[in-house]
């Protein structure tokens, strides 16, 4: 399971997923798509929730969960809803590292 795995260390050499490996991941999750960018392919997700606040606590829990994996997403926090979106910016695109990230932000909820 995705969420029982650990990030590594992705410096600007790493090798991005191809995109049969992006949708073999995707499969694993819940409720996440992949949005391009800039053409840059992200993993995208939006939490509901029924304030502010709940979504604020959410969004501080995802930042932890971040610092812990030493893998930082993008957190837009709005009333009621928490959007986050991981990409490895080193290499432009996906690293298995985002879809451990995201499986452990489906943990964070439950």
């Amino acid at each position: 399971m995705l969420d029982e795995l650990k990030c590594e260390a992705c410096s600007i050499d790493a090798v991005g997923l191809n995109h049969s490996q992006q949708q073999e991941l995707l499969a694993e999750l819940e409720g996440w798509q992949i949005v391009q960018r800039n053409n840059i392919p992200q993993l995208e997700k939006v939490y509901k929730f029924k304030n502010f606040i709940q979504a604020w606590q959410f969004g501080n829990q995802i930042a932890e969960l971040a610092e812990q994996e030493f893998h930082h997403p993008s957190i837009l926090l709005e009333w009621g809803k928490v959007t986050v979106t991981w990409w490895s910016h080193s290499i432009k695109g996906l690293h298995k590292n985002d879809f451990i990230c995201a499986a452990k932000c489906d943990q964070v909820i439950r």
